[in-house]
């Protein structure tokens, strides 16, 4: 007999995967502790467990996954070939509908595109900015810049400047931050450079050594942050940034202020539920599972049992937006579990936050 956790290991479905079939009457256990309520699961199940798995991976529908299971055994195989040969069929027919669907969107985006003018603005634009103020952004958003070589847009760190304000935005699609610092010497229209991350790290290294007051330097396709007679300097890269304001648009959440030292233990030390999610980028990222508890704290779920309000996320990103946000306390908002969830600073004077998108389970 293995244990749930045991299957869970074995087979590829995770816990909460496992518990979703159980209750959907898919692969029931063959006992279940009747004081406990712990599943136990019999020799011959592991391989339904496997076989469960790749038909999951499949996007088979739950109908028909029931019947490859239940025919499984039998000596005749004609049903399955044919539930197995109909979902491929299903496959080929929602590719071939996706590429008529990309191929009236380019075609759109080809008429957008010719219709467009120029998004670089002609003229040299010259700033000063506190070199604190600078750094402090830089460290706020740049470990969310992008790494995808098919998404280059994303590679780097947004300057938005606008009147007297100094936007800098980095997003991989996963996580978004976004930091705010005034500036002087600009009155023109606004102006938006993607700066490459490389770039935005050089720019970074210029600060540390602390100096006063730096002077940023846009002039037509170049980007240059200058401090003294040092400078950091080189090309933006070619591409308009998507519009992040229409993405920090988000209706009001539950806000709840966290200690940040306790919830990174309890992050690192919490429980997590490797390989039970959809990929990001390729990996199977481990998951916590964060629920606000009775007392109003924000705690890392133990057992699995996700409610209707907790939010699975990223780890490892949640750890990083802890430590970019550079306080002992910050605030969570929570919105729906399908919504970004917000990690903001307790007097959210300075808009500097960060957003990171749930991760959603198999189950």
């Amino acid at each position: 007999m293995r244990s749930i956790g045991e299957l869970a290991r074995d087979s590829g479905l995770g816990v909460s995967a496992l518990r979703f079939y159980d209750t959907a009457g898919v692969l029931v256990p063959t006992r279940v502790d009747p004081s406990s309520g712990y599943r136990w699961y019999g020799p011959e199940q592991l391989e339904e467990a496997r076989l469960l798995a790749r038909l999951r991976r499949t996007g088979m529908p739950l109908a028909d996954v029931r019947l490859v299971l239940a025919a499984w055994s039998g000596e005749d195989t004609g049903l399955v070939r044919r539930l197995l040969d109909a979902q491929l069929r299903r496959l080929e027919r929602g590719l071939s509908e996706a590429r008529v669907e990309f191929s009236a969107i380019r075609a759109l985006l080809d008429r957008k595109e010719n219709s467009m003018s120029s998004s670089v603005t002609d003229g040299t634009v010259r700033l000063a900015v506190p070199a604190s103020d600078m750094a402090a952004a830089l460290d706020a958003v740049r470990f969310a810049a992008g790494a995808d070589p098919e998404l280059p847009v994303l590679g780097g760190v947004l300057f938005d400047i606008e009147g007297g304000t100094l936007h800098a935005v980095a997003t991989d699609r996963y996580r978004m931050a976004v930091a705010r610092t005034g500036v002087t010497g600009h009155g023109g229209p606004r102006r938006q450079v993607v700066v490459p991350s490389p770039l935005a790290d050089a720019m970074r290294a210029l600060l540390a050594d602390d100096p006063a007051s730096v002077e940023l330097t846009v002039d037509g396709d170049r980007v240059a942050l200058a401090a003294g007679d040092r400078q950091a300097a080189g090309r933006c890269l070619d591409h308009e940034y998507p519009d992040y304001r229409r993405l920090v648009r988000l209706p009001e959440g539950r806000r709840v202020l966290v200690e940040v030292a306790a919830l990174r233990t309890a992050l690192e030390a919490g429980p997590v539920r490797a390989g039970e999610a959809r990929e990001q980028d390729g990996k199977s990222p481990d998951i916590s599972v964060l629920t606000v508890t009775a007392d109003g704290t924000v705690g890392v779920r133990e057992d699995g049992d996700e409610g209707p309000d907790d939010v699975a996320v990223n780890r490892e990103y949640l750890l990083q937006v802890l430590a970019a946000g550079a306080r002992d306390r910050l605030v969570l908002e929570f919105g729906a579990p399908t919504a970004p969830l917000a990690i903001r600073r307790p007097d959210d004077s300075d808009g500097t936050f960060s957003l990171l998108m749930p991760v959603r389970l198999d189950a």
